[in-house]
This record gives C-alpha cells, structure tokens and sequence, in this order.
C-alpha cells in the first residue's frame, strides 16, 4: 500500500463483483477507448495482470505485460485527478520502476499537460488505435468500395443456403465454447502463448455470459455454430464489438456475421468500434477493408 497525502493505492484482484461500481465510473464521462469497460478489463485480467483499486473517487488500474508494468488512466471526474496522479507516480517511485500509462485517449493526455508540463515523453501506439464504423456501412454495405464484401457474402448465401443467424442465448453457449476450440486446433493455440490467452479469456466469458449482459449473435449451418460474436454499448453512441471468431475454413462466414450483428443488434447506435488490430498485418488489412470512419488514438506517456 502507498500512501500519498491521505490517499492510498491498495490493488486488489477483479472479479464479477465489481461488475455494477464499474460500469457506474464508465458512465460518468465519454470514453471511447475500447478497454475501458467492465467486460475487457475482466476478460484480459489474467493475461495482462490488471489490478484496481478507488482513490479519491476515482478508478485506477495497474497492469503488465513481459517485464513492463504500467496503469491506465484514471476513470472519474472530468476534474480532481491532479491528487491521484501523484499518488500512482508515488506508486511506481516506491518500487523503482518507471511511471508509464498506456492506452491514454486525447482528453488525458491534455489534462496531463496541465498537471506536468513537459514532464513527459508521449508516443502513440498506432498497433493499438481501435477502428470505428459508421454502423449504417457495416449493415448495409453500399457502394463499390464493399464489393469484395458483398461477392463474400453471396458466396456464402449460395453454398450455405440452410444457414441461420440468431441471437446469442444462454442455451447457444455451450456450442460457441467448442467453436471457439476447434477455432483453437486449427489455429495450433496451444503452441502460441497469445492465441491460448485469447482462448481462455473468450471461454471465461461465454461461462459468465449471463452475469456480463452482453449482446451476441451467432451463425449456423446444419445446426452446428459456425461464428460467433458478443458485444455492448461502449458509450451514448458506440457499440464495441469485443469477440468475433468463425471457422476459417468457411468463405464468407467472417462478413456475415459482422454484418448480421450489427443488424440485429445495433441499428440504433451510430457507431461501432471493432477495437485495434494489434500491428498484425492481416487483421489490419481486415479493419482496413471495411473503411473506418475514424482511429482512436491511443498514446503511451513516460514521465521523465
């Protein structure tokens, strides 16, 4: 525990328990950082070795990746963060590491300005940045730009013509978790430390799926679930689509259930954010081919 003019860090584990007190600090103000939501920070706790704690009316997260620890930014009032800042710098002056937050949006990045004045290195993590969608392109698909898309999606209309959509219930969970494992064999998880971590943070949630309140869509054919997706509201305006697996030997699968779910489950919401493509060459090409409307950007800051 550190503790820093009257406020103290004291990290604890996150479990389902705090679902409600953190989708209340979400709430308070806008953020369109896909991570900032109950259900990512739950899902990659383990693999990313995420910590919370409340300071001073505000949420702060402490995580690690490799041999690198870091927070994320707070998550309270637009003001008042000054005192808790100084207690996670405090925090990481205490155990001799370097005071880093990754994943920071614009509006933090400001109001550090003000609190440290060129005091810091800012980068941005461009592997990082989330892809978002105008959800009215991603159902409808107008245009030549989607003509690729849409060749996809008639193939798949063709050959698979007993193939059914619906929507993601407790009774389909099951069936998603052994897609997602023979997702898994034919993409060799158990050799590739990430994809296994990917793995196990789907499964835990498709196991907690009642409990998270998510929305999710499924595909499929001859009775068998071929793709699966699961999502929320991420703000007043924005889903963000969290998971979307499907067989890969399967052409055409992939866009329709992109476009079947954002049908059916987000119509109302103006965007869809389908969160970062990690530097992987191919998921970025994916994103890229659906023609986003704009980046979050996202910036790694190093005090000095």
């Amino acid at each position: 525990m550190i503790k820093l003019g009257g406020l103290s860090i004291n990290f604890q584990d996150i479990t389902l328990a705090q679902k409600a007190l953190f989708d209340q600090y979400f709430r308070q103000r806008r953020y369109e950082n896909a991570h900032l939501n109950f259900t990512n920070l739950f899902m990659w706790r383990n693999i990313y070795s995420i910590k919370w704690t409340e300071v001073n009316g505000y949420l702060v997260f402490k995580a690690g990746y490799g041999n690198q620890q870091f927070f994320l930014q707070p998550i309270g009032p637009a003001e008042g963060a000054n005192p808790v800042l100084e207690a996670m710098a405090a925090h990481f002056r205490e155990q001799n590491l370097p005071f880093i937050i990754r994943g920071m949006e614009k509006f933090m990045v400001d109001a550090l300005e003000k609190w440290r004045p060129g005091q810091f290195e800012l980068n941005g993590d461009r592997d990082n940045y989330d892809y978002v969608y105008h959800s009215k392109d991603l159902i409808e698909l107008k245009g030549r730009k989607y003509h690729s898309k849409k060749n996809h999606i008639n193939s798949f209309r063709r050959n698979y013509s007993d193939h059914q959509y619906m929507a993601l219930t407790p009774e389909w969970v099951p069936h998603c978790i052994e897609n997602q494992l023979e997702w898994c064999r034919k993409k060799g998880c158990d050799d590739d430390p990430t994809l296994r971590g990917e793995r196990d943070a789907i499964i835990e949630v498709l196991t907690h799926w009642t409990e998270l309140n998510l929305k999710g869509g499924l595909i499929t054919i001859g009775g068998k679930v071929e793709a699966f997706t699961f999502g929320e509201p991420l703000n007043s305006d924005t889903a963000v689509i969290h998971v979307e697996k499907a067989n890969p030997d399967i052409r055409g699968v992939y866009p329709v259930i992109n476009q079947k779910f954002c049908e059916n489950a987000w119509q109302q919401l103006t965007y869809i954010n389908r969160e970062e493509d990690m530097g992987l060459e191919g998921l970025r090409k994916a994103k890229e081919s659906y023609y986003p409307v704009h980046m979050v950007e996202k910036f790694v800051v190093t005090f000095k």
